[in-house]
């Protein structure tokens, strides 16, 4: 299961809404081992697409030197999808490299009647998705 604030949940609502028409992403870090994500950075779409998520890879690589001097691990990875469900897509599974994070989607596509997104959560390990419950709290 994922718990994750209120706080940062609006605020990977509001990315994926900011950058629609194209696909939004970023990362929550937290403490190394703590599975609790804590700090939102949000980052830049490279690809600019509707369809297609891709991290500038200068970027990336500044991110992880941050976490490390942090002592932080990418506690969710997240993206949004724009025109269908928040359903990890045959290339989001491809791409997914960190076994321990939450692999969170969000649609800014009204696909179920739901309300303007879905807010989602995934493990994917080895090629494996497996959606898991979101828990939404004030604090932790």
């Amino acid at each position: 299961m994922l718990t994750i604030t209120q706080a940062l949940y609006d605020q990977i609502v509001a990315h994926a809404r900011a950058d629609h028409p194209d696909e939004a992403c970023g990362v929550v870090a937290g403490l190394a081992g703590s599975g609790r994500p804590e700090r939102f950075v949000p980052m830049l779409n490279a690809a600019r697409s509707p369809t297609f998520y891709e991290f500038d890879s200068t970027d990336l690589f500044k991110l992880y030197r941050d976490m490390d001097d942090r002592d932080e691990e990418p506690v969710v990875i997240y993206h949004s999808h724009t025109a269908t469900e928040a359903y990890p897509s045959r290339t989001d599974i491809g791409l997914a490299s960190e076994p321990g994070a939450h692999y969170v989607l969000v649609s800014t596509a009204d696909t179920d009647d739901a309300g303007p997104f879905q807010f989602r959560s995934y493990r994917i390990v080895d090629g494996v998705v497996t959606e898991e419950d979101v828990r939404v709290v004030e604090a932790y």
